[in-house]
């Protein structure tokens, strides 16, 4: 290390100030690297085998931290390319002002490598010590507190007063959609020793905080009539921020029969629940009576999927309203390619005889989801 001696070799040019800048550099370098070195060693082998699957975690320009603060020396001294923070993220308070703050200390294709213990993790902890009637107390108790408080909007502030933002419960689904909104793509992520941790790389600059809805009914952006874009209103059934993760989810997936995205994580267990009997769409009743749905037509979706379907699909649809009930649950034919034909069918039926049409469809479509004959998802 530099003595303080050394300001006083000014070399020619150089300022008092500039040397001591250096020193200063010179010290933050060296104590980060001996940081660097302890919080390796303290990794197991298998996290680090998984670390330097993405990057080569003993290089200079890889970052480690040790706690939940992007402080002024981050990427000071030294070429940053890549930050690795071993504190999970439960324990930061704001978190979008984290991820924004590691956006802008990153370059562009920075590699941020973070870890959470997600709520399914802390389930599977807590089950496994306690009696199964005990368990289910407290995780209800912890559930109200953790979960439910902190999206009341009138009770959020005093939750982060007592809690100080830590501990807080998280899902992957949530942690994702949020790095996702903060200018990152997600290369992985992987459940190791009891937590999930996630690769992500910087693809964008953000300048903005978004915020989610908590709300029970929420507006989705869907291809309506014309090829105008509608607000579709339906129940949440996803945890808060899945609208980031649309995209991932069908590129990690791909679809269902059903034409939905296939094992989505980010269904929470009663959306499964409600998706499977229809009451996430009975707030479409508000579309019908806004006049941008009927309760019988072709299924709003969304411009990515659109954009999918074919030219010929795409050029009919846009002449119909989207209907909360689509033609494939009448004609029973929830198979991706069959709903596709389905449209075509309903479509043509349509042309010829709209009220006839819709009605024998609404009447065929309610006998098969009371018999059980298709779900929603």
């Amino acid at each position: 290390m530099r003595s303080v001696e050394s300001i006083g070799a000014l070399r020619v040019g150089q300022s008092v100030e500039q040397v001591q800048n250096e020193l200063v550099n010179s010290v933050v370098v060296e104590n980060i690297s001996a940081s660097k070195e302890s919080i390796i060693l303290s990794l197991s082998d298998q996290v680090r085998k998984y670390m330097n699957q993405h990057i080569a975690i003993d290089s200079e320009s890889v970052r480690f931290m040790s706690d939940n603060v992007m402080d002024a020396s981050i990427g000071r001294g030294q070429q940053i390319r890549s930050i690795v923070n071993v504190q999970q993220i439960n324990n930061v308070r704001y978190i979008n002002k984290y991820l924004i703050k590691v956006n802008k200390a990153l370059p562009d294709a920075g590699i941020y490598v973070g870890c959470v213990e997600s709520t399914s993790n802390r389930k599977r902890n807590l089950f496994k010590r306690k009696t199964q009637f005990l368990c289910h107390l407290i995780w209800l108790f912890n559930f109200i507190i953790h979960r439910v408080w902190p999206k009341v909007p009138s009770l959020r502030k005093l939750y982060f007063f007592i809690t100080k933002g830590k501990y807080r419960w998280l899902t992957i689904a949530e942690v994702l959609g949020r790095v996702v909104s903060c200018g990152f793509e997600i290369i992985e992520f992987k459940e190791i020793e009891g937590k999930v941790y996630f690769v992500i790389m910087k693809t964008s600059e953000v300048f903005s905080i978004k915020q989610p809805s908590y709300a029970p009914v929420f507006a989705m952006q869907r291809v309506g009539k014309h090829g105008k874009m509608i607000k579709v209103y339906k129940i949440r059934t996803m945890h808060p921020y899945s609208e980031y993760l649309q995209d991932y989810v069908i590129r990690l997936n791909g679809y269902n029969a059903q034409g939905k995205p296939a094992n989505d994580f980010r269904l929470t267990r009663w959306g499964q629940f409600f998706r499977k009997y229809w009451f996430d769409e009975l707030p479409q009743i508000i579309n019908v009576l806004k006049g941008n749905m009927n309760i019988v037509g072709v299924r709003p979706l969304s411009q990515t999927r659109f954009n999918e379907l074919p030219e010929d699909v795409q050029k009919k649809r846009i002449l119909f309203k989207p209907g909360c009930i689509p033609p494939y649950v009448a004609l029973n034919m929830p198979d991706n390619e069959q709903n596709i034909e389905a449209e075509r069918i309903y479509m043509n039926e349509k042309h010829r005889s709209p009220i006839l049409t819709d009605f024998r469809y609404f009447f065929k479509a309610l006998y098969n989801i009371l018999s059980g004959r298709i779900s929603s998802s």
